[in-house]
């Protein structure tokens, strides 16, 4: 698997993120929860469990930078550095721990909330939102947490593979 088809997945779920998936939420459910899906975040750790941290670093500021520009971010930086900063910490747990689904999924969930609670930490600390984080939390980032762990849940057994089928020395290289 070459480096291509990585961009081309991670390309197809950031348009999907932004365009289709908003549309899929009820509108019973807009008015009490917001869910946003965060699919790119969900590969960018992929990609730092199971290829190396810098990879992951790497996609994860390229395309967070584009959610930045694109997307609804008042501030640019915010989501490039989230996202960075979650792939990269999910591939510091690279060969540190048995890889199985169980952790896995652990590793989604937490990177998940790693993420949602950075953006809106900076967006608090330069008071872009007055919002209670207990509210946020309820609201916004256990729906978004559950919506990507199962999306997660769905792609693990072919993305898995997929980033097993790099021939290892081709990894090694890159670390």
């Amino acid at each position: 698997m070459s480096h291509k088809k990585l961009w081309l997945i991670l390309s197809v779920l950031f348009l999907l993120e932004g365009t289709l998936l908003p549309w899929l939420v009820p509108v019973a459910w807009q008015s009490k929860v917001q869910v946003d899906p965060h699919f790119v975040l969900v590969i960018v750790l992929f990609i730092g469990l199971y290829i190396n941290r810098h990879t992951a670093l790497v996609y994860g500021l390229v395309f967070g930078m584009l959610h930045d520009f694109i997307y609804h971010s008042p501030m640019l930086g915010p989501v490039s550095f989230g996202m960075g900063l979650a792939g990269y910490l999910a591939g510091m747990l690279q060969g540190r721990i048995y890889s199985s689904i169980v952790i896995s999924m652990v590793v989604i969930g937490l990177g998940n909330l790693f993420y949602d609670t950075a953006i809106y930490g900076l967006f608090r600390l330069f008071r872009v939102t007055h919002t209670n984080l207990e509210w946020v939390f309820l609201h916004q980032m256990l729906p978004s947490m559950l919506i990507n762990l199962l999306f997660a849940l769905a792609i693990y057994v072919p993305i898995r593979k997929l980033f097993e089928s790099l021939p290892m020395k081709q990894t090694e290289e890159m670390e």
